[in-house]
């Protein structure tokens, strides 16, 4: 099989979206955290347009999202609502209170687009790319470069920790896997991107040149949560598409605006 359709067959845009894809939070710096018999998937980011790209990809996979500052300058805490579809998503992950991939864990497009969203950053030359882990994950760290390898694209563990990509070509088939840029994303900081300073033909958007605007995005009915087998999950197979979300309830996130004047109060657990 060719690497173009391998690549294909694992891209964000190969399946439809689903809440089990928040896994590639989980191997990233996210956390899940449980209550009765829901769960809840939260993450810290480093900039506005980030809170923006996750709501989106949240809202499309049926989960409510909010938001706030957090306890460092400038980044912001996103998390779902508490639900019954991400409590597979915790049995899987929670090992006491650590967090820990399951057997066989494996990414595709959709998981790492969410990944690289919350803490993907590309060179400003655009010849390499880094994904960040969390701080304190260790665990994590041999089961995502084993995943990511998988995917066709090398990558090597540095200090962070951190996955580090080198080389255009790797840096293309990393776009190829993860879509295209986030609409309210700037330029350059998105795989693929045309280096920053280099001249084009095309104008950039608005939303390319300067700050994220305000964007509203839906609020979910409660959905009922996907039967999964006991074993789906710790093979790290992508599991059936969840429905598109229909309320007309909304819920802001912030700019960059926002950004500047929050004070800040670190995301707290229930």
């Amino acid at each position: 099989m060719s690497l173009n359709r391998q690549l294909a067959m694992f891209s964000a845009e190969s399946a439809r979206p689903s809440a089990y894809d928040l896994a590639g939070l989980l191997i990233g710096p996210g956390q899940v955290t449980r209550m009765g018999g829901t769960a809840r998937v939260s993450v810290v980011v480093d900039a506005a347009w980030r809170v923006h790209a996750l709501a989106a990809e949240f809202t499309a996979r049926g989960l409510e999202t909010s938001w706030e500052p957090a306890a460092i300058d400038g980044h912001f805490g996103v998390r779902t609502a508490y639900t019954g579809m991400l409590a597979p998503l915790a049995e899987a992950w929670l090992r006491g209170s650590g967090k820990r991939p399951p057997a066989g864990f494996a990414l595709d497009g959709a998981r790492l687009r969410l990944w690289f969203a919350a803490a993907g950053s590309v060179d400003p030359e655009g010849d390499g790319a880094v994904l960040r882990l969390g701080g304190n994950d260790e665990n994590c760290a041999a089961p995502a470069l084993r995943a990511f390898t998988a995917l066709a694209c090398m990558a090597e563990l540095g200090r962070g920790p951190v996955l580090r990509i080198a080389g255009r070509r790797r840096v293309a088939r990393l776009r190829e896997l993860v879509g295209e840029r986030p609409a309210m994303a700037p330029l350059g900081v998105w795989p693929g991107d045309q280096p920053v300073g280099e001249e084009s033909g095309d104008e950039p958007s608005p939303a390319e040149q300067g700050e994220p605007r305000p964007v509203r995005t839906v609020r979910s009915p409660r959905m009922r949560p996907a039967t999964v087998a006991p074993g789906q999950l710790d093979t790290g197979q992508v599991l059936p598409e969840l429905a598109a979300p229909t309320s007309a309830e909304t819920e802001r996130v912030p700019d960059q605006t926002e950004a500047a004047a929050a004070t800040g109060s670190e995301l707290t657990g229930p």
